[in-house]
């Protein structure tokens, strides 16, 4: 019998005797907890179930367009597409939003971003005067979605960054995550955040936001638990749950699928010390199981909203510099030997991420009418208790 869905929930309301790492959340415990940062989602569904797509935006700061972040990527595995990362990768700056979708959309939503581009900034007298490369990134989900009718258009993504907000983001089966699978069932949207100690008195927050649509039942792990290998065992002789297993390892063998890990902070990280942030939304992925196959596109961008560093100055768009007279403007900075805390809270934040997107994601019959289940919340936490039970009598006889 189906589970309900109305038993779905975050990781931390469904299941909360877990330990998920020693920081404590943001308010909201997702990446609209750094200030500043926004986030809107477009879903788009048919009733005839062959379109299941959507896109997700991240804006880095309402005035992306003239303040850039600091920013650093770290590629896990390269068979996917983020655009704009060579200027990132070059000048250390995102002063893009970030845009996240489906691999045959990657097209129109970096149109959409010019086309917000230029209905706010203006086109000039003389056409464009400005310099802007967009980000876009995309994971697979061609199974449940029907690709050949290239739902996404520029407008989606216009209507997405005027709707951005600090709103709490929507999750599982939402924006660019609507169509995706994660580790043997429905994947989708996650997001965390973690707030680290600091000697100014407030803390800094570092938050993850995940594209999940990458993996396989046999190697997911919760809190190190192996879930994933006892539910197979359990599914044995099921002749329903054998079947859906069976085709999702099928899909899988013909094509892996990504995750994209967006992690943001406020900390006042540069350039080479945000590569090394996004480096440990590894740890993260792996926790949960993850291993990056030959085709998977694991692609991981972080930025902080510490600094702000003016952009649109050569033309005199935000103020007028000479390129040739060398000139300095100052920044904050983060010692190397204090940032520990902030490396933890990326891992912590984006394994978590990862658990709320299939906590959160529901049962879909997508494409060629397709199933792809959600994982079930009730089996998933009487093998928890049973685990940590066992676990704890063993403790008792030491």
């Amino acid at each position: 019998m189906a589970e309900d869905e109305s038993s779905r929930g975050r990781v931390r309301a469904v299941y909360p005797d877990l330990f998920l790492g020693s920081w404590e959340t943001g308010p909201q415990n997702g990446i609209t907890d750094v200030p500043g940062v926004l986030v809107s989602t477009v879903t788009i569904r048919e009733k005839n179930g062959q379109v299941n797509t959507g896109l997700t935006t991240i804006l880095p700061r309402e005035d992306w367009f003239n303040k850039a972040c600091h920013a650093g990527m770290f590629r896990l595995n390269g068979s996917g597409e983020m655009t704009g990362t060579h200027w990132i990768e070059e000048s250390g700056l995102l002063h893009s939003p970030i845009i996240i979708t489906n691999s045959f959309a990657v097209g129109p939503c970096y149109t959409g971003i010019y086309k917000y581009a230029i209905e706010e900034h203006g086109q000039g007298n003389e056409g464009v005067d400005w310099f802007l490369l967009p980000v876009v990134a995309e994971t697979f989900d061609g199974h449940l979605n029907d690709l050949r009718h290239f739902a996404i258009t520029p407008e989606h993504v216009v209507e997405s960054i005027r709707a951005a907000s600090s709103d709490p983001v929507l999750e599982g089966n939402t924006g660019g995550g609507t169509g995706m699978m994660c580790q043997g069932y429905k994947g989708g949207t996650g997001t965390s955040s973690r707030v680290v100690p600091s000697t100014r008195g407030e803390g800094y927050t570092v938050a993850a936001l995940v594209q999940t649509n990458y993996g396989r039942l046999r190697d997911l792990r919760i809190t190190g638990i192996p879930v994933g290998r006892i539910l197979q065992k359990q599914a044995e002789g099921v002749i329903a749950a054998a079947t859906h297993h069976r085709e999702f390892d099928e899909a899988k063998d013909a094509r892996d699928g990504s995750i994209i890990i967006i992690l943001s902070t406020d900390a006042p990280l540069l350039p080479h010390q945000l590569q090394r942030l996004a480096k440990r939304a590894t740890i993260g992925l792996a926790r949960v199981g993850g291993y990056a196959h030959n085709p998977s596109g694991d692609l991981f961008l972080a930025f902080s909203t510490g600094n702000e560093i003016p952009v649109q100055t050569v033309t005199g768009q935000m103020r007028k510099v000479d390129p040739f007279r060398a000139g300095t403007f100052e920044i904050s900075g983060m010692d190397d030997q204090t940032i520990n805390g902030l490396f933890e809270a990326a891992a912590d934040a984006t394994e978590e991420a990862i658990y709320n997107a299939l906590c959160m994601a529901e049962t879909m019959v997508g494409n060629m009418g397709r199933k792809v289940e959600a994982m079930p919340i009730a089996a998933v936490q009487k093998i928890i208790t049973e685990y940590n039970t066992a676990e704890a009598m063993l403790s008792s006889r030491q």
